[in-house]
């Protein structure tokens, strides 16, 4: 129940932070927080991660609706879901959501976030919440995926041999 909340929290941040940053920085472009490091600058994204392939809506839409269909059924046919599992699918899902929202909704995503100390692409917390959750799969699948499906195995094997 706790990765629900914290999937819907994630999303109401991004949704909120996107709408501030419509309402305070459209108009000014950018706003040094610490100047040269970290800035709070208004970009449209029309493409994906970091502005690639622009204007392709209906490619990242499609995309996005596989991959949350895919993790679901994934999450839900899983025997032991541990918190690396729920956690990544429950951040992937609110920062893909968050972000097909406003691309179906205004064909660009806002970004914000501006890291300029590293040259790194403006972002959103949606973004940060894809890529941590992301990180969070990939910590299951190398730790613990094989540990579900010996799980499963074993449970298998005893049925089978009490069933003899």
């Amino acid at each position: 129940m706790i990765y629900y909340i914290i999937g819907i929290l994630v999303l109401a941040v991004d949704i909120i932070t996107k709408q501030l940053a419509v309402n305070n920085l459209t108009d000014i472009g950018s706003v040094p927080i610490i100047n040269g490091v970290f800035h709070l600058t208004y970009v449209e994204n029309s493409g994906v991660a970091f502005g690639m392939l622009s204007d392709r809506r209906i490619i990242f839409v499609t995309l996005s609706i596989i991959i949350l269909a895919v993790l679901g059924i994934y999450v839900y046919k899983s025997q032991n879901k541990n918190i690396w599992l729920k956690l990544g699918t429950s951040l992937i899902f609110s920062g893909s959501l968050g972000n097909m929202i406003e691309r179906i909704g205004n064909g660009y995503v806002v970004d914000f976030l501006d890291f300029r100390i590293i040259n790194f692409p403006v972002f959103n917390i949606a973004d940060i919440a894809v890529c941590i959750g992301a990180a969070a799969l990939v910590v299951h699948f190398i730790f613990f995926a094989d540990d579900n499906k010996k799980t499963a195995d074993t449970e298998l094997i005893e049925t089978q041999t009490m069933n003899k």
